[in-house]
């Protein structure tokens, strides 16, 4: 359980709001909190668009509070046309927003409360910003902690999974845009608050327009992925993910490709703080950022760069269920990444659906997969408290090819990115394939491990699609998301190979049949042997944290609950998530803010033109000068040559609508 910390070091002195000028004259809106008679001390930034006044203000007090009751000026900076910033937003992860990061690096570098020495930290966003800022250089910034973050914006985000598609790309344009045009306070920006609402309102616009516009791997995704040069960062990285997370194999790629000084760490948890899960076991993870920054800013031997490199939770092997509250293991560490300890095995997919260490003769094999399949896939990414983890596979199992090994003679143990080397042909110009690595049990049930997509249309690279050609024989890789599992003795390994994931992966115009050649294709394993050393790893202390700003919970809207709907008569498949549902009031400001959103996803028999993405939004902020509120809805749909966007935004002042806009835009199929 975490542990509240009312006792620091430092006392702590909390501004409520400072502005940060930008050389443009745009001012930047930031929260500080300091220690308190402690002189001139490193500055730790966080810079996010979600809304420091009211959106994470209990959040952000358990954590800067912290670290500034142990010796740390802690910044959380709104990002601008965010929160209380003054200018507009346009997108996320600009080099507008970079450039401002770094302008605000080198004024709080000058500040009498700041050494001149500055880090950043952040989860999600603010992860993905301090890498690319870091990219840039600015001389102030020592270091860098991106927790839950992508060196990668096309392969490897929200976007596009292996060059498909993803259900979360609408979804979480849906997010941003519910978020985007909510006013100023007047409290901390002044009588200029509703000609900046205003402003807002005009300029905001489904980003999805511009994320649909770009299906393969371009310029505009190559912006702000640190990966296309990881020369650029030579600062301290400590990167942190969670298995049930969506990021968590950047961790491994960021320790390969940086070749500075550098961490990693991946627990079993969802997309969270370490400190704050909501997938046990937690660990005193802001006591770990202290000794990362005390060593790097303030000179300090931590012993932290003593530790192992990589240092991750094995996995054991669990039943399959949709809520996992606690994952058994134990940690594990390897001084250096890629470890020449990995050592890949050969798994070859043989006739008869078998899995071997040797390859037999050589047949084909075809599958073409029933668009329900993917309904046992969970939720990517798992975000909240109600998140869900994939059931039983054998359902999916069912429209998939399983090639499965016998029952394991002992204990197996993997840690990295299991790849699938396929040789194959398909009867369609466009077609994907996804492949799960499952968990058999003595009994049959089937434990989703680890999930990798790939649009084969890009089986060249994300950058050059071609369609196939019918009949044509073709070689592709597929790469699993990294996972640390250990398979138990009597346990079987198994693979499956489906042409449809529905809703993770938007499916393919047509249905497309698939033939693999077996004994051609091959499951590559990263097989991790014991190591005793483990058992001497440094234990993790408690969880703690400050105290939260006062907060009191409300009872949310009825909201919509987390569904699968399968009518067996009509053939329609719906798939319901749940967004963003709370309500709550933060005492210390008088203001209520209350969230209800839901994303829905929809298909039709055998029907891939039928598939539709609906998501609705409303948000409505309380204060002592009014109701503001956000009301919208979505609708991504398609035909074989396009998409369509269909967006309706309304805009509240005290119930009453104040704003309103539509689109209704097409967008070419690229490949997808």
């Amino acid at each position: 359980m975490d542990m509240i910390r009312e006792r620091f070091e430092h006392e702590v002195e909390v501004i409520e709001n400072l502005f940060v000028p930008m050389p443009d004259g745009t001012r930047l809106a930031g929260k500080l909190w300091r220690p308190k008679g402690a002189g001139p001390v490193p500055a730790i930034l966080e810079y996010l668009p979600y809304r420091k006044r009211e959106g994470t203000r209990a959040r952000d007090q358990k954590m800067h509070g912290w670290l500034a009751g142990n010796g740390y000026a802690c910044l959380r900076l709104d990002i601008r046309g965010t929160g209380d910033s003054e200018g507009l937003i346009d997108d996320e992860y600009t080099a507008r927003e970079q450039e401002d990061g770094c302008d605000a690096i080198a004024w709080m570098a000058a500040q009498d409360w700041c050494d001149g020495q500055v880090a950043m930290i952040g989860i999600s966003w603010g992860g993905f910003n301090a890498l690319q800022i870091a990219a840039r250089r600015p001389p102030a910034l020592k270091t860098i902690i991106t927790v839950g973050s992508t060196d990668d914006r096309y392969a490897t985000d929200v976007h596009y999974i292996g060059g498909c598609l993803s259900k979360d790309n609408f979804d979480w344009s849906q997010t941003m845009f519910a978020s985007n045009d909510l006013p100023p306070d007047p409290e901390i920006v002044g009588a200029g608050w509703r000609a900046a609402w205003q402003a807002r309102m005009e300029h905001n616009r489904p980003w999805i327009l511009d994320w649909l516009a770009h299906q393969r791997r371009d310029d505009y995704w190559r912006q702000g992925s640190v990966c296309e040069d990881f020369s650029r960062i030579e600062i301290p990285v400590y990167a942190v993910s969670g298995w049930a997370d969506n990021y968590s194999e950047a961790v491994p790629r960021l320790l390969a490709g940086l070749s500075g000084p550098r961490c990693g760490l991946v627990g079993p948890w969802a997309h969270s703080f370490p400190h704050d899960v909501t997938v046990a076991p937690a660990i005193g993870w802001l006591q770990e950022v202290r000794r990362w920054c005390d060593h790097w800013l303030k000179g300090r031997e931590t012993g932290i760069m003593a530790e192992p490199m990589y240092r991750v939770w094995m996995q054991e092997s669990v039943p399959p269920a949709t809520c996992h509250a606690e994952r058994p293991g134990r940690w594990v560490g390897e001084s250096s990444w890629p470890s020449p300890r990995i050592r890949e095995q050969a798994l070859h997919l043989n006739a008869g659906g078998s899995l071997d260490g040797a390859a037999r003769a050589e047949t084909d094999v075809a599958i073409r997969s029933p668009l329900w399949v993917g309904l046992a896939s969970g939720e990517v990414g798992r975000y909240g408290e109600d998140a869900e983890w994939p059931p039983d596979q054998r359902e999916d199992n069912g429209g998939s090819l399983v090639f499965a090994t016998g029952p394991l003679a002992e204990r197996t143990e993997i840690l990295g990115a299991p790849r699938l080397r396929l040789r194959f042909s398909c009867d369609r110009p466009l077609a994907l394939v996804a492949v799960r690595l499952n968990d058999v049990w003595p009994d049959g049930r089937s434990t989703r491990v680890t999930l990798g997509c790939l649009n084969l249309a890009h089986h060249s690279g994300h950058d050059r699609p071609t369609a196939l050609e019918p009949g044509r024989v073709y070689e592709a890789e597929v790469e699993l998301d990294d996972i640390a599992h250990a398979f138990p003795a009597g346990h079987r390994i198994a693979v499956a190979i489906s042409t449809t994931y529905w809703p993770v992966c938007w499916p393919s115009p047509e249905p497309a049949t698939l033939t693999l050649r077996t004994g051609q294709s091959r499951l590559m394993l990263p097989v991790r042997p014991c190591d005793p050393a483990d058992a001497g790893l440094r234990a993790f202390d408690p969880p703690e944290m400050a105290a939260s700003t006062p907060q009191v919970e409300l009872p949310a809207p009825p909201g919509q609950r987390r569904e699968i709907r399968r009518d067996l008569l009509s053939g329609v498949t719906t798939v319901t998530f749940p967004r963003w549902t709370y309500a709550h009031r933060m005492e210390d400001i008088g203001q209520t803010v209350t969230s209800d959103a839901l994303a829905r996803y929809t298909i039709t028999g055998d029907d891939p033109l039928s598939a539709v993405c609906e998501t609705e939004a409303n948000v409505e902020i309380a204060r002592p000068d009014g109701r503001f509120g956000h009301h919208s809805s979505g609708r991504l749909s398609c035909d074989a040559k396009s998409f369509c966007v269909e967006m309706a935004l309304r805009v509240t002042e005290q119930g009453e609508t104040v704003f309103e806009r539509s689109w209704d835009v097409t967008i070419p199929r690229d490949h997808v």
